[in-house]
């Protein structure tokens, strides 16, 4: 049998396709470099082996499937058969050998995951199927592949459960503690995935526009003749500058409970990949493949994603980022750094730090120093 047709009959009943294909394409091609070095640091979190092994060995996974199976409807060619066309498209075109079980769940809140720890199952929500169009659904189709094909499920399935038992015996005393430590690091590493799933969705659709509507949508609902890609855009320009000091605590705070990163700021980064000259390659054909994953030196993805963090502070324009790139590079006077920044003040100009008001040194007529 020749390589064509051997391929024609192991994709048989696939629905024609006018993009681009990855053969045995790595995960790696698309993983967000913050996405591997935040799932290094979960693994050396302390504990974090420990509850890994056990999670794994306790929860139900057969009971979470029959769940699905008898409470939603499972997608096939008989029911939601757009939906399954497309999932079979996602993985002809990331080259996922298996085609992952996908369920529709009755929720109005627009969601999808990929969860499971021996298979992936695929979950989309009624809410998101209602919202979105043919091709902004091929993007979060394509999405949920690309967590799948990255091994994200196992991960997220554990937080699913962890997230659930911390709210059982958060009335025992220090018994939550150990527990959201995990769950935190896990939140935080799924938000870097969340930015690799993104790629991988983009990947999928090549339809940069269609990937920009259905996050917009996500964060305002169906009125598309209310918004604009630009100006959403420029919201996440303004979210990453405004601000002081305060506001970067802020939205630290903000983002710590939540799964995902903030819908401004998915956009963002994912404009900024597509414009990128990494996306380009891969569009070309040149992308690391998966028989090579064995061979990858894990010091040479500790370099990328520090050499990822670094240019992250270097071109930040968040006023935390810039005190820490500024202490990165040698400036002194953190103390007065990080009063001017709270403050407002701006040196000679900002505040009198308790000197008067009239200019003069006071006390025995000494200069007292510089803020």
């Amino acid at each position: 049998m020749t390589e064509d047709s051997h391929e024609a009959a192991t994709h048989e009943n696939v629905p024609s396709r006018q993009r681009k294909r990855f053969p045995g394409i790595s995960s790696r091609a698309y993983e967000h470099p913050a996405d591997r070095s935040a799932l290094v640091a979960l693994r050396k979190l302390t504990g974090f082996d420990t509850v890994f092994k056990a999670m794994s060995a306790l929860l139900p996974e057969r009971s979470l499937r029959l769940l699905f199976l008898s409470d939603s409807v499972r997608v096939s060619d008989a029911q939601f058969a757009h939906l399954h066309a497309m999932m079979r498209d996602a993985c002809y075109i990331l080259d996922l050998e298996k085609v992952p079980a996908m369920y529709v769940a009755q929720d109005p809140k627009p969601n999808a995951m990929c969860i499971g720890l021996d298979e992936p199952i695929i979950v989309v929500t009624t809410g998101l199927v209602e919202l979105l169009d043919e091709e902004e659904m091929r993007a979060v189709v394509g999405h949920e592949v690309g967590h799948a094909l990255s091994g994200h499920s196992v991960y997220r399935t554990i937080l699913l459960f962890l997230t659930n038992l911390a709210l059982k015996v958060a009335w025992i005393p220090l018994g939550n503690v150990a527990i959201m430590a995990i769950v935190t690091a896990l939140r935080e590493w799924f938000r870097k995935s969340e930015l690799s799933a993104d790629r991988a969705g983009l990947l999928v659709g090549q339809d940069l526009q269609a990937s920009m509507r259905g996050l917009m949508k996500i964060a305002g609902g169906n009125h598309l003749h209310e918004m604009n890609v630009d100006a959403f855009l420029e919201q996440a320009a303004e979210y990453e500058a405004g601000g002081d000091l305060r506001d970067s605590v802020l939205k630290i705070l903000n983002v710590l409970p939540r799964t995902h990163p903030f819908t401004t700021v998915r956009a963002a980064e994912l404009k900024k990949w597509a414009e990128s000259r990494d996306y380009q390659r891969v569009m070309d054909g040149h992308y690391p493949r998966r028989e090579e994953d064995k061979d990858t030196s894990v010091t040479d993805s500790f370099r990328d994603s520090a050499a990822h963090y670094a240019d992250t502070v270097r071109g930040s324009k968040d006023p935390l980022m810039k005190l820490v790139g500024d202490i990165a590079g040698g400036a002194g006077d953190l103390g007065g750094k990080l009063r001017d920044r709270f403050t407002g003040g701006g040196g000679g100009n900002g505040g009198n730090n308790g000197r008067p008001s009239d200019g003069s040194t006071g006390g025995d007529g000494k200069d007292q120093g510089k803020s």
